[in-house]
């Protein structure tokens, strides 16, 4: 059985959904980050965290992609073409999705006062502003980001809009329909219902 050390409130969210979309048994073990209990298992700390019967695996996408190709869903075979895709669509979101929501909780909550820089925030929300448009027209007729099937950037990418609307930012009209589209699953709801 898998154990997840994390919240619902932070990127634990996401493997804990694919979790739940795989049908796997798994803990989750309620934790902050740079808790005694996350420091017990990440060495900075940082959350989410998966301890599986090899290991740890740090990194909430690490831990999507391992459990997808370990159990055969939310994921195109390595070494295909659309695997191509799929990794090309995770790194885009990671690159302008979670970055600049980072970029923003660093400076909003997760610095120390003194490093916080809150004239870079409403840059941070154009950032975000305009990479949701570009995403909203890369999104094809779906429901999901690469047809009729979800894959680990569907989770990310929802997860992501989730976040960036509970921050008021502005997120395309198309790509908020995708979370909702991907909040309506079962396996959210019950992932979600951990928090």
């Amino acid at each position: 059985m898998y154990k997840l050390y994390g919240t619902t409130k932070s990127r634990a969210m996401r493997p804990l959904w694919l979790l739940e979309e795989l049908g796997l048994p798994y803990a989750l073990i309620p934790t902050d980050p740079r808790s005694a209990e996350a420091l017990a298992v990440s060495p900075q700390g940082k959350i989410p965290v998966l301890e599986t019967d090899e290991g740890i695996i740090l990194d909430s996408v690490a831990q999507m992609t391992y459990l997808a190709d370990r159990h055969g869903g939310f994921t195109h075979p390595a070494g295909t073409f659309l695997r191509a895709r799929q990794d090309a669509l995770t790194n885009t979101i990671l690159e302008t999705f979670d970055a600049v929501l980072w970029a923003y909780g660093k400076h909003s909550f997760v610095l120390p006062e003194e490093h916080r820089i809150a004239a870079v925030k409403p840059s941070l929300k154009w950032q975000f502003g305009r990479y949701s448009e570009v995403m909203g027209q890369m999104i094809g007729d779906g429901p999901y980001l690469m047809g009729d099937d979800p894959v680990v950037p569907d989770i990310l990418l929802a997860h992501c809009c989730g976040w960036a609307l509970g921050r008021g930012f502005d997120v395309d009209a198309t790509v908020r329909d995708h979370m909702n589209t991907m909040r309506a699953r079962p396996a959210f709801r019950r992932a979600n219902a951990h928090g």
